[in-house]
């Protein structure tokens, strides 16, 4: 380990940046984090990491862009007397240092290779009390509403890790852990057996999902995409049938006014449904268009998966269709605290499932121009290997 007082970190800084005049992250000298229990007890509970290879998630490139948390960003940093945030929330590491309640609490030591969630929950709430801590009430968000692991060494409250065994889950597809789990999640709120599917939007997470909708028993998988790659890249992954969606204003939601559903998807879905809509929809992409297509594709009694995010108001047109046609839809947020963490390792860890295979071979290309070295960060070339491929890997 290091004993330098400076390392490196991808950061965002609402001064030197500023939201509406910038993109990218900026690679800066940030404070080497350290454990003093003196100064601050938490850090008794708290472990510092040694990132070996940091995912950009979807959320990343909405922050990328300035498209998402711009009010959470800058809101958590107000209230900590700061103006930069280390980005990033997906990650694999090894412990290199461990509070002094660590081992007895989590059974965690230096050495151990963990991954971890990214929502760091208080503990207290009446929902962490009741067993709903992805929905804690006074929850931070590493990369977002409190420092993340875009940087080669972080500190991390123990509580969040997740051991993990590179026999079983090889290091770069541990790094997804997290994302791979917002999918487990969303898979799991209804059951798919049986079930035709329709998955709108097929970023890292929406493949994920195309996998888990067929291991979990779905016995047509639609995705549905604006983009020819990533409905390729869905067909290998195993979706039954692929729709490309316009690529204009009315397929991404531009300006703040509803738009209708696209009539050529609704009936594409209901040809491929025999005329009654999929059962469940996925709706993985965010714009208010694409929610309002999700809900014109379920049928009657169906269920719709809301997992998308981006700022702003939605608009919902005839909303009264929602309650008539007697829809249920579910918003879905991080992961269920540890439960969907082991159903994600258990799916990975499955070879006679090719999850695991697919991930690696299929969406990262065998790590073939996917995997960046951050020693060579560089906003302009990181860009266009973020536009030549849907997931991506720091090998930090």
């Amino acid at each position: 380990m290091t004993d330098t007082s400076t390392i490196f970190g991808l950061t965002f800084d609402t001064k030197a940046d500023g939201w509406d005049r910038s993109q990218g992250f900026i690679k800066r000298e940030v404070a080497m984090p350290q454990l003093d229990e003196a100064a601050q007890a938490e850090d008794a509970l708290s472990v510092l990491l040694e990132i070996q290879y940091a995912g950009m998630c979807g959320t990343d490139r909405g922050i990328w862009q300035r498209q998402v948390f711009k009010e959470l960003i800058h809101s958590s940093l107000a209230a900590e007397g700061k103006t930069q945030r280390i980005l990033g929330h997906e990650f694999v590491g090894k412990v290199v240092k461990a509070g002094s309640l660590v081992g007895t609490l989590y059974g965690l030591r230096e050495g151990d290779a963990v991954s971890g969630d990214s929502h760091v929950t208080c503990g207290r709430c009446f929902q962490c009390r009741v067993g709903e801590e992805e929905v804690c009430q006074d929850q931070k968000i590493l990369g977002i509403s409190t420092d993340g692991i875009f940087a080669r060494y972080v500190k991390v409250p123990a509580k969040n890790l997740w051991a993990v065994d590179f026999a079983r889950v090889r290091p770069e597809i541990a790094a997804m852990l997290d994302p791979f789990g917002n999918a487990v999640h969303a898979c799991s709120k209804v059951d798919l057996r049986g079930k035709r599917v329709a998955i709108l939007g097929c970023g890292p997470i929406g493949m994920f999902a195309v996998l888990l909708a067929r291991a979990f028993g779905a016995v047509k998988v639609i995705a549905v995409d604006v983009l020819d790659a990533n409905l390729a890249m869905a067909r290998e992954l195993g979706a039954h049938v692929t729709v490309k969606l316009d690529g204009g204003a009315a397929a991404v939601g531009a300006g703040s006014a509803a738009v209708p559903a696209d009539p050529k998807l609704r009936a594409e879905i209901m040809k491929l449904t025999y005329n009654k809509g999929v059962d469940v929809a996925f709706e993985m992409a965010g714009p208010n268009a694409s929610v309002v297509n999700a809900i014109e594709v379920t049928r009657s009694g169906g269920h719709v998966i809301l997992f998308g995010l981006k700022d702003g108001d939605f608009a919902l047109p005839a909303f009264k269709s929602i309650v008539v046609r007697g829809l249920t839809l579910h918003g879905i947020i991080g992961r269920q605290l540890f439960q969907t963490w082991q159903t994600s390792q258990r799916m990975l860890s499955d070879p006679t499932n090719g999850i695991q295979d697919k991930i690696w071979r299929i969406m990262l290309n065998e790590g073939h121009d996917t995997i960046v070295p951050f020693a060579d960060y560089e906003p302009a070339s990181f860009l266009k290997i973020m536009q030549a491929h849907p997931k991506i890997l720091m090998k930090m």
